[in-house]
Formats: structure tokens, C-alpha cells, sequence
């Protein structure tokens, strides 16, 4: 008579494993958004497959990888553009291909072109060096005796 095979057991991964590796996919992105990553880099660094991959990034930051991948150069492009860099070198420098495709993003997602974006916060820096005090908040301002 031959031996029962002894029952065959499957080792489910702890949660906290599972959302280590999405922090680091998370964190990838972070690292490496202005470089030309596409889901199957972003889900090689969380050892998973794409579509698996898509389902438990979502469930824990709310939107999509590339979702995710879009507000992190949309927002690094909104700092450059702050700073005064031109719009083709931001669209460039936070890993966009397309200067149009950058252009009707930003506008979809703000309202404004980044053209009108970098004018708009050059003006205001320009009106904070003219008149600081303009900033504050009245209520700081007067007590501190600066009215």
C-alpha cells in the first residue's frame, strides 16, 4: 500500500509583504518619473504582473500607476514652471514626449496652460517683492504693528 502524499500547503505572502512591494513600485516611480518607464517596469519592481499589479496598486493609492506617474510629473513640472524654466524644457525635464500632449494635459488637469501657469506665478513673485507685507495675513500684520 502506498504512503498517503502528505497534504499540500500553500504559503500565502504576509500583507505587509505584498505592501513593501508596492511601496517600492511607489517609489519607483517616484525615483526614475522623468525617465521613460512603462507599466511592465513599474510592475517588474513590485514582482508582479501587470494586470495583478494594477488591481493592488489601486486598491491602495486610489488611482492607477500611470495615474500615479502623471500627477508626479505634472507636479514637478508645476515646481519648474514656478521657477521660471521654460514650458519645452519642463515638458522634456519630467519625462513627457509631446510638447501638445504635455500642453493639453496641464490644461486639462489645471485649468491653465503651463505657458499661462509660469506667467501667472512670475507675476506673483514679481508683486511679493514689491510689497511683502501684502502676503501676510492681516490679522499677523496688525498685530505685529506692521499697519
Amino acid at each position: 500500500m502506498a504512503s498517503p502524499r502528505p497534504a499540500m500547503t500553500t504559503y500565502a505572502y504576509p500583507k505587509i509583504f505584498l505592501y513593501r512591494r508596492l511601496v517600492q513600485a511607489k517609489l519607483f516611480i517616484d525615483a526614475h518619473y522623468a525617465r521613460p518607464i512603462d507599466l511592465d517596469n513599474i510592475a517588474d519592481e513590485a514582482y508582479s504582473s501587470k494586470f495583478h499589479f494594477i488591481r493592488q496598486f489601486k486598491s491602495i493609492y486610489r488611482r492607477t500607476p500611470h495615474q500615479y506617474l502623471i500627477s508626479v510629473r505634472t507636479e514637478k513640472a508645476k515646481i519648474l514652471l514656478k521657477d521660471g524654466m521654460a514650458v519645452s524644457e519642463v515638458c522634456y525635464a519630467v519625462g513627457f514626449e509631446s510638447l501638445s500632449s504635455f500642453s493639453g494635459l496641464f490644461k486639462r488637469l489645471y485649468g491653465i496652460t503651463p505657458l499661462a501657469y509660469s506667467k501667472q506665478q512670475q507675476h506673483v513673485k514679481a508683486q511679493i517683492k514689491e510689497t511683502p507685507l501684502r502676503f501676510i495675513p492681516g490679522c499677523f500684520a496688525h498685530k505685529s504693528g506692521w499697519l
